[in-house]
């Protein structure tokens, strides 16, 4: 009982890491070298698919940019810069172009 209680809070930390970031994904190519390491790992649940080390599931886990590998003794997952490829957007607080406002009629693009 007691590994399903760790299991429990690793997911909810996991997930409330996640959702906080905004649910970013690795890319296509980050998530196949995750599940790559994945396999090979020792401590992977086969008949279950999930992590022997934290419970978690590894497809869903290994998608999540905000995760990472809870092997501490090896670097089996390459550390991911949330936003990194990326472009950073400044919003203005006093920016007249942008309106927030609606209506049915259509507008012609600010210039």
């Amino acid at each position: 009982m007691k590994e399903g209680i760790k299991m429990f809070k690793n997911f909810v930390k996991e997930v409330a890491a996640y959702a906080k970031a905004g649910a970013p994904h690795v890319t296509p190519h980050q998530y196949k070298k995750r599940i790559n390491a994945c396999m090979e790992c020792p401590h992977l649940r086969k008949e279950v698919d999930r992590c022997g080390l934290c419970g978690c599931l590894v497809e869903h886990k290994a998608k999540w940019a905000t995760s990472s590998c809870p092997d501490k003794e090896v670097v089996r997952w390459e550390p991911v810069k949330i936003g990194e490829a990326g472009k950073q957007v400044k919003l203005k607080k006093d920016d007249k172009d942008n309106n927030t406002e609606t209506s049915d009629e259509v507008q012609p693009p600010a210039e």
